[in-house]
């Protein structure tokens, strides 16, 4: 039930981290994949890991910022392999900042690269996906879409819209096509490197885990592989927890009161 013989899958922010890894986790399933992040070098590496593991992979270097280079890996799945049947939009981030620093650019900035771009990938996905009798689209969230932590005001803004929005979604494009979500907790990518580093922020993060560790990135990719094979075929606007059972935010930026 968890195999994708056959299928063809979309995958941003695939150079590193979660998305390579989700990438992979697809592929070894049975899945071709187009990978597209900022970096060729990075996407190369993965690419050359799908095609070890028997599959074919089409690197796409793009600005994922750009709404148009995004939507247009739809179509380049269909022009390249004929089909679409898994979107994972896992492109997104921002920064932690302070209140009276996050401005409107900066909080609507949040919003564009982390929801504006899922809805125009999804919205170029659907029409392909129809003509193949369905599809499963898994958007990648965060804990901090439903925790509450300063510092996190325009990422947890925007991770709370996508969530929200992939409730949404699955209601307006059920029954044939599925839209489900994973609440992230903090995983150890590159983009944790910084404090990962500092065994003290470290320890503290674990402590303040109920696992007692971060996690890796094959973890939420096995999380992206059952929302994205029929073994979750009758789960549609779920938010799964990748989270390690986190209740409250385990990075504190120590930020004062005004």
């Amino acid at each position: 039930m968890f195999g994708l013989p056959g299928a063809v899958a979309v995958v941003t922010g695939a150079g590193r981290g979660i998305g390579a890894a989700s990438a992979v986790a697809l592929a070894e399933a049975g899945a071709d994949v187009v990978i597209s992040a900022r970096t060729a070098e990075q996407l190369n590496e993965v690419a050359g890991r799908i095609e070890v593991l028997g599959r074919r992979a089409v690197v796409v270097p793009a600005d994922l910022s750009d709404v148009d280079a995004t939507a247009a890996l739809a179509d380049t799945a269909v022009e390249r392999f004929g089909r679409l049947d898994v979107v994972v939009n896992n492109v997104g981030g921002t920064l932690p900042n302070t209140f009276l620093t996050t401005t409107p650019d900066f909080l609507e900035d949040a919003f564009h690269f982390n929801v504006t771009t899922a809805h125009a990938l999804t919205c170029a996905a659907v029409p392909h996906m129809l003509k193949g009798g369905g599809g499963s689209v898994v958007n990648i969230s965060s804990v901090m879409g439903r925790l509450a932590g300063r510092g996190f005001l325009a990422y947890g803004t925007a991770k709370a819209a996508l969530t929200h929005y992939t409730h949404l979604a699955a209601t307006d494009l059920a029954p044939r096509i599925r839209v489900n979500a994973i609440d992230v907790g903090s995983v150890h990518t590159s983009a944790l490197d910084v404090v990962a580093r500092d065994e003290k922020i470290r320890t503290s993060m674990e402590q303040a885990t109920p696992l007692r560790r971060l996690g890796h990135p094959d973890e939420v990719a096995a999380a992206v592989l059952y929302l994205a094979s029929r073994a979750s075929g009758y789960t549609t606007g779920s938010v799964l927890r990748v989270d390690g059972g986190i209740g409250a935010p385990n990075l504190d930026f120590n930020l004062p009161d005004l």
